[in-house]
């Protein structure tokens, strides 16, 4: 049993600036985030900014375990060639970025973040697509020493099955490739568990949200439906030795405290937990039906 790091993604404060953000993250006792690569928190494309924020993590002592590449207007597999190419550029531009950040995991959604519907002729071009310009990808990630992930998607957006996901892993050439597992996504897809096999022998990054069942609310661990408890001992039967990233909603910059506290007993939960699978005895492991009783009340 591991005892996963826990980091917050600064995409919770996305509307406001990186630097405004990064000492009240490390107050609230994080030592790890992932980057938000939105426009109005980080230019990315400006790497005597980026060397900034470089330089401002190093004064904090934080670590950049991630850095989420742009998902906006992004579409690697689309027909457009112009739009691949547009594609392709902003995510060279992003590991650049995830370099000079010294981040370890650059994590990407292998298809467009929209519902788009298209033939089956389409789809698997589009499939082809997306692992050609990932392989392009991989291999400036692989100069840059730089780890790639894809993140499962939403179940209406393209490519939201885990399949397809996969299938594009399988077409590449390069092998410098892990996975990031969304919670929320997989919960919305109705095989959490299912998609935690199915991408345990690459997962590297965890992105921990709950939600209602209904919507991707990225609310705080043990605040939704998911089983907390279940999804850790699962992931340690898997010898996952990644980290866990809170991706959750915040408060559109109102509310900086309120949502680091949020943060900070969502940490305390998932801490709780594993401590609790930690001094189990294996292999019979008391998982709690329902985890969330048993959380800190705030």
């Amino acid at each position: 049993m591991s005892d996963w790091p826990v980091g917050l993604s600064t995409g919770c404060f996305y509307q406001m600036s990186i630097f405004d953000c990064l000492e009240p993250i490390r107050d609230g006792g994080f030592g790890m985030v992932e980057i938000c690569s939105s426009p109005g928190h980080l230019n990315f494309h400006d790497i005597d900014t980026v060397s900034l924020v470089a330089r401002r993590l190093g004064e904090l002592g934080l670590e950049a375990y991630s850095f989420h590449a742009p998902f906006i207007d992004v579409d690697i597999s689309s027909p457009d060639q112009a739009h691949r190419d547009y594609s392709l550029r902003e995510l060279m531009a992003a590991a650049e970025a995830a370099s000079v950040m010294n981040v370890r995991h650059f994590i990407i959604h292998p298809g467009p973040d929209k519902n788009l519907c298209f033939s089956i002729d389409e789809r698997m071009q589009r499939l082809r697509n997306a692992a050609d310009v990932l392989n392009k990808v991989a291999k400036k990630c692989q100069l840059l020493r730089v780890g790639l992930a894809l993140e499962n998607m939403l179940p209406h957006l393209p490519f939201g099955s885990t399949s397809d996901m996969l299938w594009i892993m399988g077409a590449m050439e390069c092998l410098n490739i892990t996975t990031c597992l969304d919670t929320g996504h997989a919960t919305l897809s109705g095989d959490l568990y299912s998609v935690l096999y199915k991408l345990s022998g690459h997962l590297q990054v965890v992105h921990a949200n709950d939600n209602y069942g209904t919507s991707d609310d990225h609310l705080a661990p043990g605040r939704g439906t998911i089983n907390w408890g279940k999804v850790f001992y699962e992931l340690a039967e898997t010898n996952f030795h990644g980290g866990i990233i809170l991706e959750l909603s915040g408060s559109h910059g109102k509310d900086i405290k309120g949502t680091l506290e949020k943060a900070r007993q969502a940490r305390l939960f998932i801490r709780d937990i594993a401590r609790r699978l930690y001094l189990s005895s294996p292999p019979s492991v008391d998982v709690p039906n329902h985890p969330q009783d048993e959380a800190t009340e705030e």
